[in-house]
């Protein structure tokens, strides 16, 4: 296997495509891995990061009948966007959802998703077979226990994928704070998704606005 390392390995939000897959009542009901809050918090995050640096997002569930529609806090960050249904477990045999990746244009796959050893680990697999610069992000999905979740995730890297959390996606995105195209944007989501970093920074703009005795 190739080494992941040098400055092209890194994310860029010109060359990447985000596809969210699930994050569904059904699989939040067993979700185990994280405390699922956390996990719907991070993946609106990412969500808003990627629309931020118009990175483009595929939001797709499985039969959504049943399962239940994707989290409304996820689909208000793209409220005219349609949702890709499947019935496919493995997203990446649904040729409405690889199409729609592929027209893009884009060559670095960032997938998230519940449950991380089903429906993340199938299509990551999958992509990494066909030759895609896949990236996981763990923290925005979750599976039904903590083992399985793990396990799941050293599958992902034993066959090539890399992992990060969604504020290191966002932060690869930015790479440079003189960047300000974006800056303004992605400081935003930090504010509302980044827990105690987003309190750092109001307390920093209240100590900047504060009068020296």
């Amino acid at each position: 296997m190739k080494p992941r390392n040098g400055l092209d390995s890194l994310l860029r939000p010109e060359d990447s495509v985000l596809v969210l897959i699930d994050h569904q009542p059904y699989q939040l009901a067993n979700l185990n891995s994280h405390e699922p809050q956390m996990v719907v918090n991070n993946t609106v995050g990412l969500a808003k990061a990627a629309k931020a640096f118009g990175v483009p997002t595929i939001l797709t569930s499985v039969i959504a009948e049943r399962g239940g529609l994707l989290f409304p806090q996820l689909t208000a960050v793209f409220p005219d966007q349609q949702v890709i249904d499947r019935t496919f477990i493995n997203t990446w045999e649904d040729s409405v959802v690889v199409d729609a990746v592929r027209a893009t244009g884009r060559k670095q796959l960032i997938i998230a998703g519940l449950w991380t050893e089903v429906c993340v680990a199938m299509p990551t697999i999958h992509a990494l077979g066909e030759g895609w610069d896949v990236t996981v992000v763990p923290d925005a999905s979750g599976g039904v226990s903590v083992e399985a979740h793990e396990l799941a995730v050293q599958r992902m890297i034993a066959a090539g994928a890399n992992v990060l959390s969604w504020l290191a996606v966002a932060s690869e995105w930015q790479r440079d704070w003189a960047r300000t195209e974006h800056a303004a944007a992605l400081t935003e989501v930090i504010l509302q998704h980044a827990g105690g970093s987003g309190i750092a920074y109001f307390w920093e703009q209240q100590l900047l606005n504060t009068p020296v005795p």
